[in-house]
């Protein structure tokens, strides 16, 4: 398994602190932000997103908005 044991891990509390920090630290920087997408893969989706409007016969949506494609249309 990777890293220490865990009997060695919570021999004393302040190995457990530093434990837990890398943990914490670990999954904080793993995760991006919201803001983090670049315009090619924004040109991408939107690209996708036209295709997959003009295979449907629909009409692509705007390129802010989401529109999930599984969701019922409100009938009127």
């Amino acid at each position: 398994m990777f890293g220490p044991k865990i009997t060695t891990v919570f021999k004393s509390r302040w190995n457990a602190l530093f434990w837990s920090a890398g943990v914490l630290l670990t999954a904080y920087c793993s995760i991006p932000s919201q803001n983090q997408d670049s315009q090619a893969d924004n040109a991408a989706s939107r690209d996708t997103a036209e295709a997959v409007a003009k295979i449907l016969g629909q009409q692509a949506p705007e390129p802010d908005k989401h529109v999930n494609p599984w969701a019922k249309k409100p009938q009127g």
